[in-house]
């Protein structure tokens, strides 16, 4: 429960009938681990404040990140109030009548507010009062958030609520770039120009995707415009991305707006977990990209080095990276994140297989360029919402699709006598016991299921079985020791991999029902 402010302190009335009650914060601060504090500010607008400006006050802490204010009021006899915001150093923003939410970070802020350090002391709300009638009033309420820095924020989340209700399949882009970093396109008059993120929006909107995510190299500078552009593009889920770019790897981060740590190695980020506790403190996740890309002159820090000592605080892998695809024809070439993947899932970790264009042109012409989806991760979902898909993405119902037809899945159940676990889920064996894997495969034709498993240093045999459009595949494989996990693969009729499943993990007991 977030608390509220107690103290209460009163306006004293203007001559004309302005009335204001209101819980402040004053000479506070927000310590290290504070929750979040709403403040109530209320009032009363008459006919005597009739083309005025009305400034209501109220304290801001130090180390405040995020401030979000919601207004209401009462709109009888055609009352208007426009509304804006003051910081104590100066004008903040000003959205009329446009809007009754807005909200302010350093990172990122609602269209017509201004992005950048809360500093502490004395705001004011800006209260605009172009109409209202004689004889008349009206009630107002405004609910300032003020959350604190390290603090998870519901203000990183751009779309509020689900761009699409009900529970399915849900394909998206996890890796993208625009003029923010590195990505470029051509002009109206064909010079080569940063592209605008919009470009990469309409590309996601235009390949059918569900989801996507921009992940500028370490940048915070495009949220306030993905932050606007969702607005429009309200059948496509915006997700906050970021790709943490050292000399030892590259990382994407997802649901996190707040500044973070990049400089692996530094005094700033001296190693990885502190990379991961400034995100784990925002309630993001982070995805190591393209494990299988070289590392040197050609491309520093492309290939993953950093150590890893705590592989349950990695979320995901990118195993399929648009680039390499484009470079190498396969997912399995030189430069794939399979085998980093595997060898993680051998030692024990529950990581999420998948993948992203890392597009940087949205009109991608050729050359080692994907195109925005492809390849695309699918992530299993009860609505398409930010909180949804970073569950889903969590929980590992994913599966990687690398370029097959629209509308392609593959899902997988594992079975032991009355036990069973679908993909991302943990099924509970006993010694000697028998697995029943059974994979639905839906809109391919021609191709081959191929069970994949792993654990204990060594592959067991892959078994392809053939299948033509939707079909359902079950075969039976004994469970042998070190067997930690398996998974479903679908090849196309030409061989290569076209779909890449997450795996079932297998978690032993002893016959006393005891873990070993």
């Amino acid at each position: 429960m977030i608390p509220r402010q107690t103290e209460r302190r009163g306006l004293r009335p203007r001559p004309w009938a302005f009335l204001v009650g209101l819980f402040c914060l004053m000479g506070v601060s927000f310590g290290a681990h504070a929750e979040p504090v709403e403040i109530d500010l209320r009032g009363v607008i008459t006919q005597a404040d009739h083309e005025t400006y009305v400034e209501v006050p109220f304290s801001v802490p130090e180390n405040t990140e995020r401030l979000t204010v919601t207004f209401a009021y009462d709109r009888a006899n055609r009352t208007v109030i426009d509304l804006g915001i003051r910081d104590p150093n100066g004008f903040r923003g000003w959205s009329g009548g446009n809007r009754s939410t807005f909200t302010l970070a350093s990172s990122d802020a609602t269209s017509a507010y201004i992005p950048g350090f809360l500093p502490p002391g004395e705001w004011r709300l800006i209260l605009g009062v172009p109409n209202i009638r004689k004889g008349a009033s009206a009630s107002w309420s405004a609910r300032v958030r003020l959350d604190p820095r390290g603090a998870p924020s519901p203000g990183s989340v751009f779309h509020e609520g689900a761009v699409r209700t009900g529970p399915g399949w849900y394909r998206g882009d996890l890796h993208t770039h625009s003029g923010h970093s590195d990505g470029s396109c051509d002009s109206l008059s064909g010079r080569r120009v940063p592209c605008p993120v919009f470009r990469t929006l309409e590309a996601a909107r235009a390949a059918g995707l569900d989801f996507i995510a921009l992940t500028e190299h370490n940048s915070t500078s495009v949220y306030p415009e993905l932050r606007a552009l969702q607005a429009y593009y309200d059948t496509l889920l915006v997700l906050p991305g970021r790709e943490i770019t050292t000399f030892q790897g590259h990382a994407n981060v997802f649901g996190v707006t707040s500044p973070l740590p990049f400089q692996l190695g530094s005094a700033r980020a001296p190693t990885l977990d502190a990379v991961l506790d400034a995100v784990e403190a925002e309630g993001g996740l982070l995805s190591i990209n393209h494990p299988g890309m070289p590392s040197g002159e050609a491309c520093m820090g492309c290939g993953w080095t950093a150590p890893i000592p705590d592989c349950r605080r990695i979320t995901a892998v990118e195993i399929a990276n648009g680039g390499g695809l484009r470079l190498t024809g396969s997912a399995e070439g030189p430069l794939s994140g399979l085998p980093f993947w595997e060898s993680l899932l051998d030692r024990g970790c529950r990581v999420t297989g998948i993948a992203g264009s890392d597009n940087h042109d949205p009109d991608a012409k050729g050359g080692g360029q994907a195109p925005v989806g492809r390849p695309a991760t699918v992530v299993y979902a009860p609505e398409l919402s930010q909180p949804a898909i970073l569950e889903g993405l969590r929980r590992g119902r994913v599966f990687v699709d690398l370029g097959a037809p629209a509308g392609a899945s593959v899902d997988l159940t594992v079975a032991s006598g009355k036990a069973q676990a679908g993909m991302g889920g943990t099924l509970i064996t006993r010694p000697a016991a028998r697995l029943r894997l059974t994979a639905i495969v839906t809109g391919l034709p021609d191709a081959t299921v191929e069970f994949v498993a792993g654990g204990g240093g060594k592959p067991v045999a892959r078994t392809p079985v053939p299948v033509r459009g939707l079909a359902e595949v079950t075969m039976e494989l004994p469970l042998t020791p070190g067997l930690k996990w398996v998974r479903a693969d679908v090849r196309g009729a030409d061989g290569k991999l076209q779909l890449i499943g997450n795996p079932v993990y297998l978690e032993g007991r002893n016959p006393e029902g005891r873990r070993p």
